[in-house]
């Protein structure tokens, strides 16, 4: 069992620090020391090394063992963000291809499997260093009109509180899989986001913020499909057509 969230708040308080103390040291936020203890966010991996070398505890040990009791007892199914690095320990963006969307679900805190993603450095300005990017291919045309096979850059979001009501984001849930949707953060008050599409003929739907691995705001998006002049998308025009028929539905709804 993993046991990361109780071990931070024991061995915080153990060690005679405020959460305010403990981010100062590791150089995070001390909004994230609240979100780790109360189980609303996960750690990247570099933070839990971090963390590990503070508390003077191996990785290991730190997962695994109920260290207030020093017995294995049930804990919260926390995930831990494996990342890849180069020889200079800077973070590598994975690319996670529609191929390999199946398996990314068993694979979420397994390095090795993360190891063997295909992975790039991308030196530009809108990437910005300390920053953990990852890169997922889509499937499906609800979110047009970004094209079904582009691949959607997406920065890693490691709180609920961090999420933005109607901005891109990748989710990956247990029951989904990987989807790509606008997000309005509902979990303050019932424990669900409400996830909708760009094309209106997909519904909008909730899911429940227990069922939520992981996180990334998009960011941009790479599409190999050039646009063609004087040329209508089958697709957008469905949807324009769609919208049309919804303007007139309420026309009508208004004169009655």
């Amino acid at each position: 069992m993993i046991h990361l969230q109780q071990n931070i708040k024991y061995l915080r308080k153990h060690k005679g620090l405020t959460q305010g103390e403990l981010a100062e040291k590791l150089g995070i936020k001390r909004s994230l020391i609240g979100a780790y203890e109360e189980g609303r966010a996960v750690p990247k991996l570099l933070v839990i090394q971090q963390m590990s070398l503070l508390f003077g505890l191996s990785i290991d040990r730190f997962l695994t063992v109920d260290l207030s009791s020093e017995k294995l007892l049930p804990g919260t199914d926390l995930r831990v963000l494996s990342t890849v690095v180069d020889a200079n320990n800077n973070e590598r963006i994975s690319i996670v291809p529609v191929k390999a969307s199946a398996g990314y679900l068993n694979g979420l805190a397994d390095p090795e499997y993360v190891a063997e993603l295909p992975h790039f450095a991308l030196p530009v300005s809108e990437l910005s260093q300390g920053l953990t990017y990852r890169v997922f291919q889509i499937k499906g045309d609800s979110m047009l009109p970004v094209p079904s096979g582009a691949y959607v850059f997406c920065s890693f979001v490691e709180s609920f509180s961090g999420v933005r009501n109607g901005k891109p984001y990748v989710v990956i849930t247990a029951d989904e899989g990987i989807v790509y949707k606008r997000v309005y953060n509902h979990v303050d008050n019932d424990g669900t986001l409400l996830l909708k599409s760009d094309n209106q003929e997909y519904e909008p739907y909730s899911v429940t913020s227990s069922t939520v691995l992981e996180m990334w705001q998009a960011i941009g998006f790479l599409t190999f499909e050039l646009p063609e002049p004087n040329r209508v998308d089958v697709e957008i025009l469905s949807t324009m057509v769609f919208k049309m028929q919804e303007q007139i539905r309420e026309l009508k709804e208004d004169k009655l």
